[in-house]
């Protein structure tokens, strides 16, 4: 079976001392659908982040990150063709990372970036292709009629599809979601894990997805690795996950992670990130859409 992600030996310490990834060795396999879990704190983030080349491990370790066979970073040291490889990655992030104030479709679009040539990177003028690829995918997570609105009047379930839209356009073969369901209510956070799922199932796209409820893993993921501390301490069948277990893994921090999501509305806790490069993009970007 191909290999879509492989870690070697991945430590990192941070400025401040503290232990954050302590030898993580993981295989996930290509199709896979892995859910990370673990109390606050855990390293589940800084996990993914060294996944998508966006952090590097302790420099002169003997760390290794492969996706896809391609090198991410190695010895702490972030690959020089990392932007070739992160075009096969779609990081879905908990703060959505949308531009407010651009439409949904221009927002999606952006996936597109990587295949696009200089001059159209740089207007962001997108062919007829690329717009019809985006609207499907926005059909795809059931969103197609909000294209042409602002990013900023979606609700906040709304805006983490216009966000796994934009990876589904982008193509990527490796789908890392950071708590993707973290600020929604328990109705969007269905509907956002039912649409992983399904891209993992329809695309075979590789999903691993960080999550803070037991419940909604053992659900949807057929594999858990759960990190406690930096380290690894359970790699298995989720169905495996039972109470008792998880005390013996996190003693009184596994009820934390027993305890179902109190219910929320879906417009509150809605954080936009807006790229710094995002600021000088030319108002023919609205024109776009």
């Amino acid at each position: 079976m191909t290999t879509a992600l492989r870690i070697r030996h991945l430590d990192k310490h941070f400025a401040n001392g503290r232990h954050a990834l302590r030898d993580i060795n993981l295989d996930v396999a290509q199709g896979d659908m892995v859910a990370l879990i673990g109390a606050s704190g855990s390293g589940k983030s800084t996990l993914l982040r060294h996944v998508a080349g966006l952090v590097a491990a302790d420099g002169g370790s003997e760390s290794l990150i492969e996706i896809d066979g391609q090198c991410v970073q190695r010895a702490g040291r972030i690959h020089r063709e990392i932007r070739k490889v992160r075009s096969q990655v779609g990081f879905v992030f908990q703060q959505f990372n949308l531009v407010a104030r651009l439409p949904v479709l221009v927002n999606v679009l952006v996936g597109s970036l990587h295949r696009a040539s200089w001059w159209r990177s740089w207007t962001r003028m997108f062919p007829a292709h690329e717009r019809a690829r985006a609207l499907d995918a926005l059909a795809r997570v059931g969103i197609a009629d909000c294209h042409a609105q602002r990013a900023s009047t979606l609700s906040g379930g709304q805006q983490q599809r216009a966000a796994i839209a934009r990876a589904l356009v982008q193509g990527a073969k490796v789908v890392l979601a950071d708590e993707p369901i973290a600020s929604l209510d328990p109705e969007s956070s269905r509907k956002v894990m039912e649409i992983l799922a399904r891209i993992n199932r329809e695309d075979g796209c590789t999903v691993v997805v960080s999550l803070h409820q037991v419940d909604i893993a053992m659900k949807y993921c057929p594999r858990v690795v759960a990190l406690n501390q930096g380290r690894i301490v359970f790699d298995g069948p989720s169905s495996a996950l039972t109470p008792a277990l998880l005390h013996e893994l996190y003693g009184v921090q596994a009820e934390e992670l027993l305890r179902p999501a109190p219910p929320a509305s879906e417009g509150v806790s809605v954080h936009v990130l807006t790229p710094p490069s995002a600021v000088a993009w030319p108002a023919k970007v609205a024109a776009a859409a």
